[in-house]
């Protein structure tokens, strides 16, 4: 069936799953390679709990003139949480300051869809769902030459923090590489800064622009992405296979929280409306936040 992924009229086919096996079998054809240049999948996914969910950044939902307190931010986080060093780079101190819930223009993402629907199914049961897979190969041949050249040369899939410091060394130059294009995304792997960042699959997505937001990007590019809406009777389902197999708070979200969070849900199934996944949307390296539009 047609329609859009999100709740700000992306203009990406959505298709609605009746099961299980018919979501499986979707994500499975939808990563297949046609081609030698990536032996696996090159899907990034994002799950939102309610398909009426925005894709908005937690930077962005400052409202306001966020854009302009966005070096405030990052700066003030790296001074007050220097005893917690990341690593060297600006996008080490970024990926840290997503991690713990300071606002940024980034975008949590998962390599593994079954990460991403726990997102979408441990919270709101009464509510659709809604899968989201962006080909992050094919949005990097959008990116600027000297970011593919970084690509190439590594002969990577995504960056790394050091990839993307050795091109662009602040959020600065990195927006000023596009020109006078359209702003670009850019997929990276955050530095495994906990067991949550490891158990989840992270990565994060960054655009050239503070201001420009995924749903307008996937209004320009939309045979990059696909998207497949969730019934509540099917998240039923779904849930019940993801803690079959162990993917649950408990995994996820490591620690005395994410326990919490499991006893929680397993003790009230059915009734969970402030979930992890209603807060998130997404492969959540942050444990708090709010992703509704």
């Amino acid at each position: 069936m047609g329609g859009t992924a999100g709740g700000n009229g992306c203009r990406v086919k959505v298709h609605k799953v009746s099961s299980w096996r018919e979501l499986d079998d979707a994500i499975s054809e939808a990563g297949r390679r046609d081609g030698a240049a990536h032996a696996h999948s090159t899907l990034v996914f994002r799950g939102l709990a309610r398909s009426t969910y925005s894709h908005m950044s937690g930077l962005a939902r400052l409202r306001g003139d966020y854009a302009g307190v966005e070096s405030h931010l990052i700066r003030n986080f790296r001074k007050y949480a220097h005893r917690r060093a990341p690593g060297p780079t600006l996008w080490d101190w970024l990926a840290l300051g997503q991690h713990h819930g300071l606002p940024t223009r980034l975008l949590d993402w998962t390599f593994s869809p079954l990460v991403a629907l726990h997102f979408t199914t441990a919270s709101w049961p009464d509510d659709d769902g809604l899968l989201l897979a962006v080909d992050c190969a094919g949005a990097h041949r959008l990116l600027p030459a000297p970011l593919r050249r970084s690509l190439d040369t590594e002969g990577a899939l995504v960056f790394t923090t050091e990839m993307l410091a050795e091109v662009a060394p602040d959020l600065t130059c990195f927006d000023r590489l596009g020109g006078d294009d359209a702003p670009f995304l850019a997929f990276f792997e955050p530095p495994s800064l906990d067991e949550r960042v490891v158990n989840q699959s992270s990565v994060l997505s960054v655009f050239s622009s503070p201001t420009y937001q995924l749903e307008r990007w996937l209004r320009e590019n939309p045979g990059l992405a696909r998207a497949w809406l969730i019934p509540a009777a099917v998240k039923a389902e779904i849930r019940q296979r993801l803690d079959q197999a162990n993917i649950t708070e408990r995994v996820l979200l490591p620690g005395l929280d994410g326990l919490a969070d499991w006893l929680r849900r397993y003790y009230s199934p059915g009734s969970i409306e402030d979930g992890e996944g209603e807060r998130t949307g997404g492969a959540s390296m942050a444990h708090q936040r709010d992703d509704r539009s």
